[in-house]
């Protein structure tokens, strides 16, 4: 039996009684009694360990909610050591890691006076501080008691804590939030950390032994006087900084200066007055047709701005950019991902290769898709497409036009049906009988063999009476020649297909092979995989008709005994 638990990546096995060879990494002891164990990374705790632990934890020294981890080796800044077996970690990936008794420490203990004051920007209680002893700090050439949020020297109440020489304003301290979320500058969730030294991404100033807004995944940082400053909500901004632009957007005070009735690069529409408007302040001449709606900045969708390593294509970075106008001699932009046109008459925003000489686009939701599903005969995992504009399936030969699992670098397109792993029988709810998984079309469809490939006829769905591929598996009734297309019963047929929620068979860049490339794919690759699947399924069809062969094996012996018996008692 194996259970899956936040603490680990892989699925836990259960040991009911224990294994006296392996020791359990919280309490260091021999393993007795019930136990949790991954014998691939050889972790292991009793269960009792990890029972009394909460999974989720919220400290008075991190803003974020901490979540229970298993096998860390971190650095944890509130006892300053390694963190070896388990420990807590930020939920919202900041790189913050304790040990579990630092995350479950009362704020008393940490203190040793009293009208201490826990805060979220540090990791000891604050306490009150003596200013007088301001001017003699100064008199010796120190640096004084500043504010870690203002920058400035303390003059009012003022709390810090000596050892670590941290220091706030009583007025800073209520006045600061915890962390950002919808930030114009950048999509993530901002969160306050100290940091000994950083650049602003703003102002691009070195900051030093100061707090910041950051978003530790993206190793973006704002300061904090930056990350508060107006931006596109406020009734006076005049000047913004924007994740669509590299350059500050200025506000329009003059709309005839630039005549010909600019259009917004978000919504295409018209910049009219008196809407709001902002342009790029630089005089890039590449710039000087970017124009924003004020109401567009606000509504932006709230993506990251820059995404490494994504396993749509893995080689080069991709950014957000605007994609020129579709016309007569600039044609439509085609999505990498799933290959459909990008409509840049609804948006002219997308994921854009940062690679000059790499032409890969991908649409803003295609930018959130993660492969997930595992298959044989193919060394990475899939991604699932709801629609596509047809792609062959490499395991049946037909067009693969809905639900397909794809992978982007490789162009390896599949069916959902046709994976190996697909159920060849299930129940619905639309009909009585079971469904079993059959090749189409039927012949009580067809007028003729030709028909199968030839006739303009329309094949239908019996579950939502819509027209579908007639060359798609579907689920059938030979009884009742009952249809259902595989898009009716998906909910019935896709929680059967191996999924895996991390990627351990991630595609890597020396893996990626350039479809707008002069490379051609290997053939040999494809027809292999084929065959592959080919044999899969064979088996799978040899192990069904065995038992059939059984089963009808034993009805034929069982009506021969018979038989037998009622020619024997017909003689008495």
């Amino acid at each position: 039996m194996e259970i899956q638990r936040a603490i680990h990546s892989h699925p836990l096995s259960i040991f009911d009684n224990g294994d006296e060879n392996i020791f359990c990494h919280r309490c260091w002891r021999r393993s007795s009694g019930p136990t949790y164990g991954c014998r691939k990374c050889g972790i292991f705790f009793h269960k009792d360990c990890i029972d009394e632990l909460k999974p989720e934890v919220q400290c008075f020294f991190h803003p974020c909610p901490l979540v229970l981890l298993a096998s860390l080796y971190r650095f944890c800044p509130a006892c300053e050591e390694i963190i070896v077996g388990l420990g807590y970690g930020c939920k919202l990936s900041c790189d913050f890691y304790v040990h579990e008794e630092c995350a479950l420490k009362a704020m008393a203990e940490y203190s040793d006076e009293e009208h201490s004051i826990p805060h979220f920007t540090h990791l000891h209680p604050l306490k009150p501080v003596d200013l007088s002893q301001q001017k003699d700090v100064l008199v010796t050439g120190g640096r004084g008691y500043v504010c870690a949020i203002c920058e400035k020297l303390c003059s009012s109440p003022t709390y810090g804590c000596m050892k670590c020489k941290f220091f706030l304003d009583k007025s800073c301290m209520t006045s600061v939030p915890a962390r950002l979320t919808n930030h114009l500058i950048h999509p993530c969730t901002l969160v306050i950390r100290y940091y000994s030294s950083y650049n602003c991404a703003k102002c691009d100033k070195k900051k030093w032994f100061i707090l910041a807004f950051s978003c530790e995944p993206c190793g973006f940082h704002l300061d904090v006087k930056c990350a508060l400053l107006s931006n596109a909500e406020c009734e006076e901004a005049t000047e913004i900084k924007h994740l669509s632009h590299p350059h500050p957007l200025s506000l329009i005070q003059n709309h005839q200066e630039y005549g010909n009735q600019p259009r917004c690069v978000a919504c295409e529409q018209k910049c009219l007055p008196p809407t709001p408007t902002f342009r790029c302040s630089s005089k890039s001449s590449s710039c000087a047709h970017f124009f924003l709606h004020k109401s567009c900045a606000v509504n932006f969708p709230r993506q990251p701005l820059l995404l490494h390593h994504h396993p749509c294509h893995p080689k080069h970075k991709l950014t957000i950019t605007t994609l020129p106008t579709c016309n007569d001699r600039v044609p439509v932009p085609t999505c990498g991902a799933c290959c459909w046109g990008i409509d840049t008459d609804s948006s002219l925003f997308a994921y854009r290769c940062s690679t000059d000489q790499c032409e890969f686009i991908l649409h803003l939701d295609c930018g959130k898709l993660s492969p997930s599903f595992d298959c044989d005969g193919h060394r990475h995992l899939l991604t699932f497409l709801e629609r596509t504009p047809g792609f062959p399936c490499h395991a049946c030969g037909a067009n693969c036009s809905t639900f397909v699992l794809r992978c982007v670098p490789c162009n390896f397109n599949i069916h959902l049906q046709c994976v190996p792993s697909a159920p060849k029988t299930i129940t619905h709810k639309s009909h009585l009988h079971p469904l079993v998984l059959t090749k189409s079309p039927f012949q009580h469809e067809l007028n003729s063999e030709e028909d199968a490939y030839n006739s303009e006829d329309e094949f239908y769905c019996d579950v939502c009476e819509d027209k579908r591929y007639k060359r798609e598996p579907v689920y059938y009734c030979a009884d009742c020649k009952f249809i259902a297309e595989l898009k009716c019963v998906i909910s019935e047929v896709l929680p059967s297909i191996p999924r895996s929620t991390f990627l351990i068979q991630q595609v890597d860049a020396t893996d990626y092979n350039d479809r707008n490339g002069d490379d051609d794919v290997d053939d040999s690759r494809w027809e292999i995989s084929k065959v592959l699947y080919k044999i899969k399924n064979l088996e799978q069809t040899k192990n069904e008709l065995e038992k059939r062969l059984e089963l009808a094996t034993r009805d034929l012996q069982q009506a021969k005994n018979m038989f037998q018996k009622l020619v024997a008692d017909a003689h008495k």
